[in-house]
Formats: C-alpha cells, structure tokens, sequence
C-alpha cells in the first residue's frame, strides 16, 4: 500500500481515459441539459482537470439539484460511520453524465397507466403488482428400453496372439 494519501492518490486507472476515447472531449457532453431532480452518475472525465471531483464520488448516482452555467450541483449519498449523509457537491458536466438507473420504472408506470386504463373502460380492476416467476410446468420423462451391458471375458491365449 503506497505511502501518500494525496486527493488524487490511487487514481492511475480510476482517472484513465478509456481505450481510443482519448483526445477531444464530444460536443454532447456541452449541449446536454440536466434538470433538476434527474438521476445523473459521476463517471470522472480524468483529461479536465476543472471541476473534478474527489475519487470517492466516482461511479455513484445521484440526484440534480441546482445546475449552473458550467457546472451541476448534484446530492449524493455517503456512509459515515453508522449513518448516511447526503452530500451535495458541484461537478463540472464533462464529469457527469444522464443515469439510467430508473429508466425501467418509468416506462414499467407508463405500461401500467396504459393497462388501468384499458381495464377501466372493460369495467374492471387489475392488478400491477410484478409477481415472481413461478415453477416450471411439470412434464412426464418417458423411459427407454432397458440395455443390460456385459463385458467381454477376458481370454490370455488370444491376448498373447496379438488381439481378435
């Protein structure tokens, strides 16, 4: 274990830029708008130096709450000790990018709205709830003929001859 305990020790490969993703930074990460209340990851951009935050932070989801000119104000969740504390931080957008952790919840609601209400025009009442996947259906293994196996005796004289 190294000695130093520097704000950017250990962060050779954390900070490293991934393979051919190296040079210019696309115009993408500039241009897109974040809101506030929308999920977004910390994945550290180690080619901008500005804004970066402390390796901790790196890969952790979060949720926006104020967003400036340059940068997004984004409230993380830290365990300290035997507590969670929400941390809220300033990154600058080229260490930020759009989470897509609750991507599946928001379509799975729009899914539900849309069954409810064909429900409700038919007259009845469904039920939303995911359910787990239950067993498998039972099935019969049909049997085979029974093929008694022997094996050959063993013969010494045909054996020094040289084999059958």
């Amino acid at each position: 274990m190294p000695a130093g305990h520097g704000l950017r020790s250990r962060t050779r490969d954390l900070f490293a830029r991934p393979f051919r993703k190296k040079g210019y930074i696309p115009l993408t990460t500039y241009l897109r708008t974040y809101k506030v209340g929308e999920h977004v990851d910390v994945k550290v951009n180690g080619a901008v130096h500005k804004g970066m935050p402390h390796k901790f932070y790196h890969g952790r989801t979060g949720r926006v709450w104020n967003v400036t000119k340059r940068a997004i104000g984004v409230e993380i969740n830290k365990q300290v000790g035997n507590r969670i504390i929400k941390k809220r931080i300033h990154v600058r957008v080229e260490h930020v990018q759009p989470s897509r952790c609750n991507e599946e919840f928001l379509q799975r609601k729009l899914n539900n709205d849309k069954l409810k209400a064909e429900a409700k025009a038919r007259g009845e009442v469904i039920s939303t709830k995911r359910q787990p996947a239950g067993p498998k259906p039972g099935f019969m293994v049909e049997g085979t003929t029974i093929e008694t196996v022997t094996p050959i005796p063993y013969d010494v004289v045909n054996d020094l001859k040289g084999g059958y």
